[in-house]
């Protein structure tokens, strides 16, 4: 029992050791473009980070609920629930990779996609360990809405565009509080793939991805089934903003 307990006190003490000297990287969350607003605070003009990427500081207080709503609903259904990552969600990602032969969901959470958005790294078996060990981490020190707000001022829309209020101004020439359903929705649908979505560019797909997200987002009860409707029929705006 002694050798037991001190085997426990030494794992314990060894993972506590290598959380302190090996802690979540948060300089690209960071790393923001320059904004100069007006006295209101609306956003005038905006520099660019290294590289040429526009990416903007954004919290949950940025965003309509009907987008957290949305985000939830499609990508991390237990968000509010879990440690950072979901055993349901990855056992199911494996059983259907094992059934199809080929990864059809990835049973990552949001903490995990911002795990991988921090410190991006080859899709691997041991990219995945540290994104697991890393969600772990960042649930421990921040909450959920701070986690969130890493996702949202990360995540990638196509291009140099990165977050959420980002994409929302190149793509809409507005705010993501004026946004309206069917626009929320693509912006959801986006960063899933970002390249092959472009509504710039392939604005059929990036229908069909916004549908998606709104069937899913009705079926959870986030959005009415006129409103879905009305959303899914809109078109989607192709126009790149400056």
């Amino acid at each position: 029992m002694r050798r037991a307990a001190l085997a426990v006190a030494l794992l314990v003490g060894g993972v506590v050791a290598l959380d302190r000297a090996l802690p979540p990287d948060l300089s690209r969350a960071q790393a923001v473009s320059a904004e100069v607003t007006d006295r209101d605070g609306a956003t005038l003009s905006v520099f660019p980070v290294t590289g040429g990427v526009w990416r903007l500081r954004t919290t949950v207080e940025d965003v309509p609920p009907a987008f957290v709503a949305m985000l939830l609903a499609r990508e991390d259904a237990r968000f509010r629930y879990h440690p950072g990552v979901d055993p349901l969600a990855l056992a199911r990602a494996t059983v259907q990779a094992v059934a199809h032969g080929r990864v059809v969901s990835g049973g990552s959470t949001i903490t995990m996609q911002v795990a991988r958005l921090l410190e991006p790294r080859p899709r691997t078996l041991l990219s995945k360990a540290v994104e697991i060990a890393r969600a772990y981490q960042l649930e421990a020190r921040y909450s959920k809405d701070e986690i969130l707000g890493l996702w949202l001022t990360l995540a990638p829309f196509g291009g140099n565009l990165e977050g959420v209020r980002a994409a929302s101004l190149a793509m809409f020439g507005r705010p993501p509080m004026g946004l309206d359903p069917a626009e929320l929705a693509l912006l959801v649908a986006l960063p899933q793939r970002p390249s092959a979505l472009r509504p710039d560019r392939f604005p059929e797909r990036a229908a069909a991805a916004r549908d998606r997200v709104l069937e899913i987002a009705e079926a959870a009860g986030v959005i009415s089934p006129r409103a879905a409707a009305e959303a899914q029929a809109a078109p989607v705006e192709a126009a790149r903003h400056e």
